[in-house]
């Protein structure tokens, strides 16, 4: 039998499997791992990536957070046994989520930001130089912490004075604000019913308290979850047929994301 190997979760718990089997030719000692990081996509599909290290693991009053070091994707942030972005290629997610948005608009001179507790959607907006303050709300101030402290790629962006960094929930952080926005971006987690974020997708949320916060020619971009064409029902099409019976005009694109091994997808308005 080869040596055993550890499968990493992020809420503490490991499992041993074997490396090899007495069946198995050997294995090359250079591609032997002591530790993976595995994360469920479905009941029958998992996704499991070799360890260097394990950074930091801790719970705030929200969430578990991880910060793993893999071997193909660098550093990974890990929320909720969830991979939120990879070190490697989140600038893929990070630059869709934003520039095209910014690039539509004619003249934008602000932007909010929903979550977007890592930093890295601040960090793409504030890449254009005409934009006079970025509007970044998270409610998890310890996630907000400690991607600050760890995530050094984003480290300019915390410490730039266009950075407006509100702890608060956004849903009630624009019910509260009287001033509008050329840009409002939703960097969330996916709508699971019952989740913190489910709010954030309503009807009622574009309908009431998103859609007069924009300014005029305002434009609202949104990350939609995997759209891959066995992934897109998940939410993708739900979030994009939501946002139609609120707004006239409305388009979805789509990137691959290697680390989140699928298809990608934003709606834009």
């Amino acid at each position: 039998m080869g040596e055993a190997v550890e499968i990493f979760y992020p809420n503490g718990f490991s499992k041993i499997c074997n490396g090899t089997t007495k069946n198995q030719p050997p294995v090359d000692e250079t591609r032997q791992f002591d530790s993976w990081y595995e994360e469920e996509i479905d009941e029958d599909l998992k996704w499991s990536f070799a360890l260097k290290s394990v950074l930091y693991k801790g719970s705030s009053e929200y969430q578990d957070i991880a910060l793993l070091d893999t071997k193909r994707f660098g550093k990974v942030l890990v929320i909720d046994g969830k991979m939120q972005s990879a070190e490697v290629d989140e600038f893929i997610y990070h630059e869709c989520l934003i520039h095209p948005a910014l690039l539509f608009h004619s003249n934008p001179k602000t932007v909010f930001i929903m979550g977007g507790g890592e930093g890295s959607a601040a960090r793409e907006a504030l890449r254009h130089k005409f934009i006079d303050e970025v509007v970044m709300c998270d409610i998890d101030e310890e996630v907000v912490n400690f991607c600050r402290r760890y995530l050094t790629v984003n480290r300019d962006a915390f410490c730039n004075k266009k950075l407006n960094l509100v702890i608060n929930d956004a849903k009630a952080e624009l019910e509260k604000r009287t001033e509008k926005f050329d840009i409002i971006v939703g960097d969330l987690a996916d709508p699971v019913e019952g989740g913190p974020c489910y709010q954030l997708y309503t009807k009622s949320f574009y309908e009431k308290i998103l859609k007069p916060k924009l300014n005029e020619n305002g434009i609202f971009v949104t990350q939609a979850g995997p759209a891959g064409i066995f992934t897109h029902k998940e939410v993708f099409s739900s979030i994009y047929h939501t946002i139609r019976q609120v707004f006239k005009y409305v388009l979805a694109y789509t990137a691959h994301v290697p680390s989140f091994a699928d298809t990608w997808g934003w709606v834009m308005v």
